[in-house]
């Protein structure tokens, strides 16, 4: 199984450098490939792993990507924002 994933089996710190699509991409084909039931019971462990690690993965980049969004300043008559304050994840 950890060969048909695009970037193997490992730990969580490894995402650091994956990217949100990158991350659902190889998430979606370990879905698939456990759902096919077409991987050993140790391979299938170790794809739920990785799956799982994916998933937080992924829901804390789309966390990340929301709090900047409402960092967006939008004037009230709907124009371009004069101003964004940056991101700041100690917030």
């Amino acid at each position: 199984m950890a060969n048909d994933t695009a970037s193997g089996t490992g730990s969580p710190a490894d995402l650091a450098g994956i990217s949100f699509e990158d991350a659902l991409r190889e998430l979606e084909t370990i879905v698939a490939s456990l759902e096919r039931g077409d991987v050993s019971l140790d391979d299938a462990i170790t794809a739920f792993e990785r799956g799982t690690a994916l998933k937080a993965h992924c829901q804390a980049r789309l966390e990340e990507a929301r709090m900047k969004v409402e960092q967006i300043r939008v004037p009230a008559e709907g124009a371009a924002p004069d101003t964004a304050t940056p991101f700041s994840a100690d917030e």
